[in-house]
């Protein structure tokens, strides 16, 4: 009899101080040895936690790996769609096994097993196994329960280890006071431990597409990740969203790096998060949602300054296609400057009129010609008329700004009034 078996969950995530990496493993494992079947552990938002593969003949059967079973493996959580299935065969309110049988058209072509992991009456995940002719005794089911119930404690004491550090990290980020902000790192620090004062940087995604709180991604699926919250989002601009409806939300991530040098895993993390966006909202909606990262930083000092760049990082990729969906601080040239404008001086009253929507050719004529360093023949190429067309243009523009485009300084307030009015 043979027993192999792979941790899925990060090394860097978020532990409760009752749990290590192996402890889930072994639990699993040991579900495993009991039922003679290779069993995995997700969370309640069936995101992959461990997997167990036991094989007592030598040779896992292949068609163990259906469409469902690949993917949950695979990508470490499920669709939307598979979660809606399962759980309609009722396996958030079972308290004991629950048998789900093959559905071919649902790409479950081998019955399951569904072990529900409860703790003081709420469900935190499942264990799931392949359902086999002749399946699983009573006796070995209940004696898996029982295992689950172990599961469940560590499952708990995570998901409070994990609530911690987001109120942490989140009273550093909405600080009002210097001295509220200097508590709150201290606080943060204290719940980081050692890892406090490693290498890491900030990722901001924004604007996510729920206002619950409830909707944001578990900090164990986001590789590299120590903590996450959700802050409101406002895109630095006072009234961008208005005052109807739930305020927007960004999802701000605190990711530990193997070295200032190597932000690889920033990049990673929030490519992550931007995919769980994107199922969220659905293809459309979530081209509206960016990712910014802060340079890297040792230590919990230059927190605020950190996601301070990442958020502005954020939304210059919003506000510039190109820089996106990822933008890193260091990446975002102009809007490095652009970002830090109040909001009133960057809508300068030179550029009013041309920013109404019945001149927005202009405008475009404008921003591309000095994209292009005054130079007409490349501004005419890209916008694709002709180069006496564009003169006519950027004479329109002269007489609707007051502005001398053959002057410097007028041609900078220009092009910053522009890309400002992006953000």
């Amino acid at each position: 009899m043979r027993q192999n078996a792979r941790v899925t969950s990060d090394s860097q995530g978020s532990r409760g101080p009752k749990g290590s990496r192996g402890d889930y493993q072994e639990l699993v494992d040991e579900i495993s040895e009991l039922l003679g079947a290779p069993a995995t552990l997700e969370n309640r938002d069936f995101e992959l936690i461990a997997f167990g593969a036991y094989d007592s003949e030598g040779d896992l059967d292949p068609s163990a790996l259906d469409p469902v079973r690949t993917r949950s493996i695979l990508t470490r959580r499920s669709t939307a769609a598979v979660r809606a299935w399962f759980e309609g065969f009722g396996i958030t309110r079972a308290k004991g096994p629950v048998r789900i049988p093959p559905t071919p058209e649902a790409g479950v072509y081998r019955g399951r097993i569904c072990l529900p992991v409860r703790h003081r009456g709420v469900v935190l995940g499942y264990v799931w196994l392949l359902d086999t002719d002749p399946g699983p005794t009573e006796r070995q089911l209940a004696a898996a329960m029982d295992v689950t119930v172990r599961i469940g404690a560590l499952l708990a004491d995570e998901a409070q280890h994990g609530a911690d550090l987001s109120r942490e990290l989140r009273a550093v980020l909405t600080a009002e006071r210097d001295w509220q902000r200097d508590m709150a790192v201290a606080e943060l620090r204290t719940a980081l431990g050692s890892r406090a004062d490693t290498p890491h940087t900030v990722v901001c995604v924004a604007p996510w597409p729920s206002a619950s709180p409830d909707d944001a991604p578990s900090v164990r699926t986001v590789p590299g990740a120590t903590a996450l919250c959700t802050v409101p989002w406002d895109r630095g601009a006072a009234g961008v969203f208005g005052t109807v409806g739930p305020v927007p939300q960004s999802v701000a991530l605190l990711v530990r790096l193997r070295s200032a040098e190597a932000p690889a895993t920033a990049a990673s993390a929030a490519g992550r998060l931007l995919e769980r966006a994107r199922g969220m909202a659905g293809t459309g909606a979530a081209a509206g949602v960016a990712a910014g990262i802060s340079a890297p930083r040792t230590g919990l000092a230059e927190l605020t300054d950190a996601w301070w760049e990442a958020s502005a990082a954020a939304r210059a990729a919003l506000a510039e296609p190109r820089l996106g969906p990822v933008a890193e601080w260091a990446s975002i040239g102009p809007y490095r400057l652009l970002t830090a404008l109040p909001p009133r001086t960057a809508r300068d009253p030179v550029v009013r009129s041309l920013l109404s929507p019945a001149h927005r050719e202009l405008a475009r004529t404008a921003e591309v010609y000095l994209d292009r360093a005054g130079q007409a023949g490349r501004a005419a190429a890209e916008l694709g008329i002709h180069r006496q067309t564009l003169y006519y243009r950027l004479s329109r523009v002269e007489q609707l700004t007051g502005l001398d485009l053959d002057d410097g300084e007028d041609r900078l307030l220009l092009h910053m009034a522009l890309k400002a009015h992006r953000l």
